[in-house]
């Protein structure tokens, strides 16, 4: 039996779901919207806020094609979870299983490794920015904060309120940040002389360039989430999205990533790039320097769009890394353990209690440094990729996937040229490292 049939706000299976006969296509397409706007949510935080922002800051537009070679080349990867839930009917959890017991094993790890950290991470920014509004409130005093909101949502509101409250702040976010790169473009700062950019494909720059890899658009993990996510999005419409319906939503959900990913890089290469001011480590400092550093070129009116903007990001991260990670952590469990199996929305609520407390713990007694959590929970994503990416690429060319929705040449192509950049980033990476 799919994992999916005993998670809450779930079903059996998509194709077990009641669906009204002579519906329009255009009703039945928007009921399947949502699971691809939660990844984007997800997508859109510290990638974009930071690493984007931090790229255009210090290399100008140097680091565009790098940009949009991350995205392209993850883009398959992301593609098959919800590719896969449409075509087969269960979870790429399920897939992962069908391949082999120890798929699911290593996920796991690798989600209990990485979750509580990035929960962690994007939750501090959120903070920071709260802190940069002037609450007299400490960083940390701010995210715990931001991390026991979002559990309470999560837990009272559960599928439903996830994906309003998350299509919300994507518009929000979207509409802010258009504006934001507008003006930037009508404002940008008069120099007596161009500003010099070095190059970033060099060994010292290695390491910024892997933190900005990692989450750019998004670590492979979500690929999960979104084939949950389909079940969930199924109940509450009563709709199973075919996979064309599935299709759509992941490219405009990941279209509108990739199009922010530009436009906070454009953000820091129109206004901050040879401003001579590096970005600040600190929570606080580095919030109020970024908004500081935009108003000085934008206008001083436009401060709450810029916080506004920033702090919808990071919110909308934190409660989409909240649910996906608990959520994909409580299915492998029960696939893992059959006999847990009838548990599972009580698994999801201990995982729930589990990593909100350890993101708390990290926050509170072993960080004290933004950017280097950032980078450190970007680095631990980008180096776990490869395999991730690896078992998608082979569960979607499982015998249980119908052939016409297996990957085409483009894909595979794609699929190939994507694992072995990863691998070869990763293997530079750790060469470094070892030699420094």
């Amino acid at each position: 039996m799919p994992i999916l049939a005993l998670l809450p706000n779930s079903s059996k299976d998509l194709s077990s779901i009641p669906v009204e006969k002579n519906t329009p296509v255009s009703s039945n397409l928007r009921k399947a919207l949502g699971p691809g706007l939660l990844v984007a949510c997800a997508a859109i935080g510290g990638s974009h806020l930071v690493w984007s922002t931090r790229a255009g800051a210090e290399f100008g537009w140097t680091l565009l094609g790098l940009i949009l070679a991350a995205n392209l080349l993850k883009m398959p990867f992301f593609l098959y979870g919800q590719r896969y839930a449409a075509a087969t009917g269960e979870s790429l959890l399920d897939g992962y299983y069908r391949k082999s017991p120890t798929c699911v094993w290593v996920f796991l790890g690798i989600n209990i490794l990485t979750g509580t950290i990035n929960i962690a991470a994007v939750s501090m920014l959120a903070g920071a920015l709260l802190a940069g509004c002037g609450l007299a409130l400490s960083v940390p005093t701010l995210t715990l904060g931001v991390i026991a909101l979002c559990l309470a949502l999560i837990l009272l509101g559960h599928y439903r309120l996830l994906d309003g409250l998350a299509k919300t702040l994507i518009l929000l976010l979207a509409l802010g940040t258009f504006a934001a790169v507008f003006l930037a473009f009508l404002n940008q700062p008069e120099t007596a002389s161009t500003p010099t950019t070095l190059s970033p494909y060099t060994w010292a720059s290695f390491a910024f360039l892997i933190s900005l890899l990692g989450w750019m658009p998004a670590p492979v993990d979500l690929s999960v989430w979104s084939s949950l996510w389909m079940f969930s999005r199924a109940k509450q419409t009563g709709h199973s999205a075919t996979v064309r319906e599935a299709q759509f939503d992941f490219f405009l959900g990941y279209g509108m990533t990739t199009v922010l990913a530009l436009c906070f890089l454009a953000l820091g290469a129109l206004v901050l790039f040879g401003s001579g001011q590096p970005l600040a480590a600190g929570g606080v400092a580095f919030s109020k320097q970024l908004v500081t550093l935009y108003t000085a070129t934008i206008g001083e009116w436009s401060r709450w769009l810029i916080l506004g903007a920033a702090f919808a990001t990071m919110f909308s991260t934190s409660l989409t890394c909240i649910d996906g990670y608990t959520r994909s952590l409580a299915a492998a469990c029960s696939l893992l353990a059959p006999s847990q199996k009838n548990r599972l929305q009580s698994l999801q609520t201990l995982w729930l209690l589990l990593c909100c407390t350890g993101a708390a713990l990290i926050v509170l007694y072993c960080v004290k440094n933004l950017l280097t959590l950032l980078s450190f929970a970007a680095i631990v994503s980008f180096l776990t990729s490869p395999i991730l990416a690896a078992i998608n690429w082979s569960v979607m060319h499982g015998e249980n996937v119908p052939s016409e929705h297996r990957p085409g040449p483009i894909l595979n192509i794609l699929s190939a040229s994507g694992l072995l950049f990863f691998i070869l980033m990763a293997l530079g990476y750790i060469y470094l490292r070892i030699s420094t």
